[in-house]
């Protein structure tokens, strides 16, 4: 409970005078059955008119009180578990921010997102029901049965027979519905990671004329869901009835025996009704603590959810680091007997015993199969991943040393999977620099080969972009994505097969710009073609994990047979011989 223990104090007066209104209600609730009975007894039965326009006033009054501290009641309760809950939802939020690639891996993005909305949402309907009811349904309870016990001892005899048993019903039905609940949630998580595959890969899905089948397996998910949701909530739909059960066997069972005292003249009939009332408030009160108890073991499942993130031990952190106010200058990077694992407990490494060392201001080219470890290598450089065994040095220093945000700050990826955002393209070049001008947003965006194509939009660099910039080429979203990078100013510049969309000529005229304006920034390009690193200062051949060969077009021809296949296969081999 201690990640909700700071919002509580921080609004402390929601959560003190929400359940201090509604007790106040519940004082009038037991009042006025017992002030109805005088009413009928005394002045009823004597025909004492202006006796009933008193208590009748006094009533009113009671009434009156009890609708203003309800509604004040609801009021601070709604506040309070609003608070609470967008509280824990920017720390889980904040949380996933320090995650690492590996942190999302194991929770998957759709459970994340289950986890920040509806989760979150169960814990907040939980607290306001609790802030409502917590001391308000209590109280009610021992009033009311305090009442009947000074109306008719004997009959309110008939209402501890029933409490025991109702409660014990209500155990059972608490017992069955809190696995299912669990249950519930995770299948959620399966439909909410479906609908965002679906919906992001909704061009894919069209492209290969597959509505259908993506039909039928979100019809499969929906069921699913619905049949646990079916299990678990049905049990909810049994304390109506049960609790209707013992409502109606203990007022049939006060009828009757209060029905001979009646006859005898051992009781009077305002009392009775009094009576009955304060019965239909107990077992009310019981079916309410019921329905909290029943809603906490739902909200009980979500809170082990969230606390699983907010728990989770990030695997990229500061902790171990010794220098976190070195800023990176020169951008040289060292890779010393560089092993990784994605599965730790498998044994093929996706890199093995990598060593490499790249001067300050390079370019290099990285290239080699699909599967060669090339991305997971630069992802070492920003550490996106840690190595497990060896070293990664920036500057000379180790990486798991430096400061993650000064790291990164001079840092610059461009990712495989080029993401922009809603909004327009100069707000999304300002993701490399917010206080970017409209001057160094053209520079950035002319060194990408990018401005060129802006300037032709009717709005320029303030044109709307769809989200995940719908409306652009992947080539144009990849030139915006490198200008991006670009506004950072990094010392260490890494182009996943960043240019793979824009055509040769616009590939050579980006090369070129880096050269001309970005000398001292370290460069690094995966490619998949290898004219696009053919005149890189240093190629890095990779198969397999391992560096196979390193060195300068001319070189690697001559003394890597890995590297001429690569360069066979993509041009004429008369050519190149």
């Amino acid at each position: 409970m201690k990640k909700y223990s700071p919002y509580v104090r921080k609004y402390w007066y929601s959560f003190l005078l929400g359940p201090l209104f509604m007790v106040l209600e519940a004082c009038g609730e037991f009042i006025l059955p017992y002030i109805n009975a005088d009413v009928i007894d005394v002045g009823a039965a004597n025909g004492d008119i202006p006796y009933i326009l008193r208590r009748g006033a006094l009533m009113l009054v009671i009434a009156c009180l009890m609708m203003a501290a309800g509604v004040l009641g609801a009021n601070f309760a709604i506040r309070g578990a609003s608070r609470l809950a967008a509280g824990v939802r920017g720390d889980v939020f904040r949380k996933i921010q320090t995650f690492s690639f590996t942190n999302i891996d194991d929770f998957t993005t759709g459970s994340l997102i289950t986890r920040i909305t509806n989760d979150i949402t169960q814990i907040q309907n939980f607290t306001q029901t609790l802030l409502r009811g917590m001391f308000r349904s209590p109280v009610m309870l021992i009033g009311a049965l305090i009442v009947s016990f000074r109306l008719n001892p004997a009959l309110a005899r008939v209402i501890l027979i029933v409490i025991p048993v109702l409660a014990a019903v209500i155990a059972a039905i608490i017992a069955v519905a809190s696995p299912r609940y669990s249950r519930m949630q995770k299948q959620l998580d399966k439909l909410n990671i479906g609908i965002r595959e679906t919906i992001t890969n909704e061009r894919v899905i069209k492209s290969f004329v597959r509505e259908e089948h993506e039909k039928e397996k979100f019809a499969r998910l929906n069921e699913a869901l619905v049949e646990k949701s079916t299990a678990a909530l049905k049990m909810m739909l049994l304390m109506q009835p049960a609790s209707a059960i013992a409502v109606n066997v203990t007022t049939l069972a006060v009828v009757w025996f209060a029905g001979k005292q009646i006859m005898v003249g051992g009781m009077e009939l305002g009392t009775l009704t009094a009576f009955i009332t304060y019965l239909s408030q107990i077992l009310m009160a019981l079916n309410f603590l019921a329905n909290i108890i029943l809603q906490g073991t739902r909200a009980a499942a979500s809170d082990r959810r969230i606390s699983e993130v907010l728990n989770a031990v990030v695997d990229l952190n500061d902790s171990a680091a010794s220098e976190k106010d070195h800023l990176v200058g020169s951008g040289s990077i060292s890779f010393r007997g560089v092993s990784f694992r994605y599965f730790k407990n498998s044994r093929e490494k996706v890199l093995d015993r990598v060593d490499l060392e790249i001067a300050s201001g390079e370019l290099v080219g990285i290239i080699g199969s699909t599967g060669s470890g090339k991305t997971t290598l630069v992802s070492m450089i920003p550490r996106l991943y840690d190595a497990d065994e060896g070293a990664v040095l920036v500057d000379g220093v180790n990486v798991r040393e430096l400061s993650l945000q000064h790291l990164r700050d001079s840092v610059a990826m461009v990712l495989q999977k080029n993401t922009l955002f809603s909004g327009t393209i100069a707000e999304n070049l300002r993701w490399g620099n917010e206080d970017a001008s409209d001057e160094e947003l053209r520079k950035a965006a002319s060194i990408a080969q990018a401005d060129s194509f802006v300037k032709t939009f009717p709005d320029g660099y303030e044109t709307e972009l769809g989200q995940g910039g719908v409306n652009l080429s992947g080539g144009q979203k990849q030139r915006l994505c490198i200008a991006r990078a670009l506004l950072k100013k990094p010392k260490i510049l890494i182009l996943d097969d960043s240019t793979s969309a824009v055509d040769t000529a616009t590939d050579a005229s980006i090369r070129k710009a880096f050269r001309e304006e970005l000398p001292g920034v370290t460069k690094l390009i995966i490619a998949q073609r290898i004219n696009s690193v053919i005149d890189a200062d240093k190629i890095v051949v990779m198969d397999g994990g391992r560096i196979v060969g390193c060195g300068n077009h001319e070189t690697l021809m001559r003394d890597c047979q890995t590297y001429r296949e690569i360069y066979w296969s993509q041009n004429d081999r008369k050519e190149a011989m």
